[in-house]
């Protein structure tokens, strides 16, 4: 079992007061992507001085100026410095001896500036979305595409894998499972339903999204039971938790898990 994660917009604040080393692209997972993460890095550090040129406002100035300290600022291990919504809820820091060796080998965190990440994998804070179409580069995801489909397609090609999406669409586009392995990722929708005038209304769920995905992917870390290895495996590990509904099998089509929140919110 794998599961995808989207990065956090919001990172770690500041560094902790212990003294950090910077990045070293090299010792970062899968260095085959050094080069690739290197273009970003320095195409993003030629803009720092610029929010509007990664996707920011002027509020965000300052977090956007650290992309230009890239090779100096300190780095943290990526379960610290992703600190958003999704984050939170899956709470690596706090997983137990046994979970955050699982979390270790099976979160893989899609990025914008260093393409895909392990949790224990160190990096310094910046801030920088896939949507962006960043000077000198291009689109990011159109960036990334070619250099993460072998790394994903290995991985996911593995006897007995199953993947569960928590990835958002900017980051899906990074990379799309090939027809051969689509059928192994299950990509996670939240919907909340209420009572309405003329029965059930389900609608999509945006922000408390992220802490459900969050939520779930903990609980898949969390648990000893034998570890997914197919979509309907994974759907019955989801439902000791949640309402979920998983689609039916489509010949080179992702499966999608429905989980269901039910009343107001």
């Amino acid at each position: 079992m794998l599961l995808l994660l989207p990065p956090s917009e919001r990172k770690l604040p500041a560094p902790p007061g212990r003294a950090s080393t910077p990045v070293d692209l090299g010792a970062l997972s899968w260095p085959q992507l050094a080069a690739a993460r290197e273009r970003v890095l320095e195409a993003a550090a030629a803009v720092s001085h610029d929010p509007a040129a990664v996707g920011a406002g002027p509020s965000l100035a300052q977090e956007v100026a650290r992309n230009g300290s890239w090779r100096t600022e300190p780095a943290h291990p990526a379960a610290r410095v992703f600190t958003g919504v999704l984050f939170e809820a899956l709470g690596l820091p706090s997983l137990p001896r046994g979970a955050a060796a699982r979390a270790a080998e099976r979160v893989l965190v899609v990025s914008a500036a260093y393409g895909l990440l392990r949790p224990t994998d160190r990096v310094p804070a910046h801030r920088l979305s896939m949507g962006t179409d960043l000077p000198g580069v291009g689109p990011l995801a159109a960036h990334w595409r070619p250099h993460l489909a072998p790394v994903l397609e290995e991985l996911v090609a593995a006897p007995g894998q199953v993947v569960l999406d928590c990835r958002s669409a900017a980051y899906a586009a990074a990379w799309r499972p090939s027809r051969a392995l689509a059928g192994r990722v299950v990509a996670v929708r939240v919907f909340r339903e209420a009572d309405g005038p003329a029965g059930p209304v389900r609608t999509v769920v945006s922000h408390d999204a992220k802490r459900t995905r969050g939520e779930l992917a903990r609980h898949l870390l969390l648990r000893r039971r034998r570890e997914p290895e197919t979509p309907e495996a994974l759907a019955e590990a989801a439902a000791e938790v949640f309402e979920v509904e998983l689609a039916p099998a489509a010949p080179g089509r992702v499966r999608h898990l429905d989980v269901v929140l039910r009343g107001a919110a």
